[in-house]
């Protein structure tokens, strides 16, 4: 589609956008499950809403949530493995942003949920910077690594810059 039509779509809230995130930080195996002391983390994700009617619609169950898709590098067990799941953003019910994905590694699947918590206005600079995770086999259950991953505030300009706008449908 043309540039009239993209601004035509969006001038009638006809659109969604997709941004790239980055977190970054340290997990600590269970003992048993990998290598004992922090190891290195990491997982890019593009997130964002097909549409964005339903996406800031209160009343809607797609409110605030949205595909994230991209890679996870967890250390001592994979390297850019792709992932996929979903990002939530719940500013006004539990005031956190969560984070939940998928990725499969040595034959295994995983599941990670990672929560950047007490989201408020005062604390904006840490609450949406630290994210705090799990990482647990999904068919088991069993709890696999614990993690702190971080929004390096430097990225925000890159961050930023990476907004697209996207045609619904």
């Amino acid at each position: 589609m043309g540039l009239i039509s993209t601004i035509s779509n969006i001038a009638r809230g006809q659109f969604g956008f997709k941004m790239n995130e980055v977190m970054t930080g340290q997990h600590w195996f269970e003992p048993g499950e990998g290598p004992p002391g922090p190891h290195f983390m990491e997982f890019r994700g593009k997130w964002g809403p097909d549409d964005v009617r339903d996406w800031g619609n209160p009343s809607s169950d797609q409110f605030m949530l949205q595909d994230l898709d991209g890679t996870a590098t967890v250390g001592g067990l994979c390297d850019d493995a792709p992932m996929k799941g979903t990002l939530k953003l719940d500013y006004f019910g539990e005031h956190k942003i969560r984070y939940a994905f998928n990725f499969e590694a040595n034959g295994t699947e995983y599941q990670f949920v990672g929560e950047k918590v007490n989201i408020k206005p005062w604390n904006l600079p840490f609450s949406h910077t630290t994210c705090f995770g799990r990482l647990i086999e999904a068919k088991t259950k069993k709890l696999v690594s614990t993690s702190v991953t971080f929004f390096k505030l430097h990225t925000s300009p890159k961050f930023l810059g990476s907004l697209r706008f996207t045609q619904p449908g």
